[in-house]
């Protein structure tokens, strides 16, 4: 069914900003999906392909359906249009913006990461994780007692030891300090091959979501624009969403002018 929100709801950066993907390398699909409940439409239209292996960023406003979005694609709730395709076996892992532990429950991180299918990986590849995430040592401790970059660490490697080819991380860096972001994106930047896989990340962090992403969709109920960061951050409907909040750093073009990039001035 073709979408019926009209072209101007969606912005078209470039043609090489969305790349087609060939039916080979097609992870899972989004087509014209909406989802209401009663009379409030939540999402409206929505269509987006992953391909395997790719990393895509999803920015929005508060309120824009970024969380109804993730809910859709774990399967969690269902659209009250369209429909969700996956091309591929999905094996989905998930690193939640909040992960809240009842004071009650004696949940120790060696429980939490013993869910995981012993299976999937080896027990090397299982090491592999433990010690890049610095888990070993915080394993007898309790999931309440752990800290914002600790808990972090522990929902990533619960998400890894399953080896999914879908990856959701929502607001991974939410309350970390800006050493453990740094760290935390360069390793997720950085995975080996055997846990190599399609990533979804939304995130609110725009410099980094602009300098370090491929692939940006700009969601506000309905896809605004999406394409290459280099180009959505020039377009109308980013700067009406974002302008307030993110500003291009400087590049210098060099032409016939004498003018010096802030760099290269002497102090």
């Amino acid at each position: 069914m073709k979408p019926s929100a009209s072209p101007s709801n969606k912005q078209s950066v470039s043609p090489i900003d969305t790349p087609v993907i060939d039916a080979k390398t097609q992870l899972l699909s989004l087509q014209n999906v909406s989802y209401s409940i009663g009379q409030q439409r939540l999402l409206s239209d929505i269509d987006i392909d992953i391909a395997v292996n790719e990393t895509v960023s999803l920015v929005g406003p508060n309120g824009a359906g970024k969380s109804t979005l993730v809910k859709l694609i774990l399967g969690l709730i269902d659209p009250t249009k369209g429909g969700i395709t996956a091309h591929q076996p999905l094996q989905l892992g998930y690193v939640p913006q909040r992960f809240a532990v009842p004071p009650i429950l004696p949940l120790r991180v060696s429980d939490l990461l013993g869910q995981a299918n012993k299976k999937r990986l080896t027990s090397d590849q299982r090491q592999f994780i433990f010690d890049n995430l610095s888990l070993t040592h915080l394993l007898s401790r309790q999931m309440l007692h752990l800290s914002g970059g600790e808990t972090q660490r522990v929902l990533l490697a619960r998400a890894l030891l399953d080896k999914p080819n879908l990856l959701i991380l929502d607001e991974p860096m939410q309350g970390l300090d800006p050493d453990t972001e740094v760290w935390l994106y360069q390793f997720i930047d950085q995975l080996p091959d055997f846990l190599r896989c399609a990533m979804l990340v939304v995130s609110h962090d725009l410099h980094w979501v602009m300098r370090g992403s491929r692939r940006v969709i700009c969601l506000n109920k309905h896809i605004c624009c999406e394409g290459q960061p280099s180009e959505l951050a020039i377009s109308t409907e980013f700067q009406k969403l974002f302008g307030h909040y993110y500003e291009q750093p400087y590049v210098h073009q060099p032409h016939a002018c004498t003018h010096r990039a802030p760099s290269e001035l002497e102090l």
